[in-house]
């Protein structure tokens, strides 16, 4: 891969169509976003994939997504393969989108030998487009942020 050059205003310069398209292809390849995450897990029936919540067990314990399984990133090469099948693909997660945790939890499956893609957003973007989540209380929900959240609850325009 080339290193982009500046152009004269200091500007970075664009890549070839080409090769944005095998970018974003790749891209498309490793993320995936909540919307998506909960579309899937609200068909009814099976995901295609085991979401994973990577981070710390007291982060777990103020709010989660349901159904996720909990292995913080410091744990995946000792608890994977308890807790995950290899033939799976899985979706981890972190906080959101200022926290690269999700990235590295995503490299440790990966080297382990998992299909993985990254969720977007985190559990952040979960809470703020108003999914439903738990917490040691019973399972809550808030109000979608109206920046963030879809019009229509079934489609964002994208």
């Amino acid at each position: 891969m080339t290193t982009p050059h500046l152009t004269s205003t200091g500007a970075a310069a664009y890549g070839t169509p080409e090769a944005a398209a095998g970018y974003f292809a790749a891209a498309l390849a490793f993320h995936t976003d909540v919307s998506d995450v909960a579309a899937a897990l609200a068909g009814g029936g099976d995901p295609g994939f085991t979401l994973v919540d990577s981070r710390s067990t007291e982060s777990w314990h103020q709010g989660r997504i349901p159904g996720a399984v909990h292995l913080p990133t410091a744990l995946i090469p000792q608890r994977a393969a308890q807790l995950l099948d290899p033939d799976r693909p899985v979706v981890v997660h972190c906080w959101g989108p200022g926290c690269n945790g999700a990235l590295r939890a995503a490299l440790a499956l990966a080297t382990l030998g998992y299909q993985v893609k990254e969720m977007l957003g985190g559990i952040e973007y979960w809470v703020r487009e108003g999914f439903a989540y738990e917490t040691a209380q019973g399972p809550a929900r808030r109000e979608p942020d109206a920046l963030v959240a879809p019009l229509a609850a079934d489609d964002c325009g994208c």
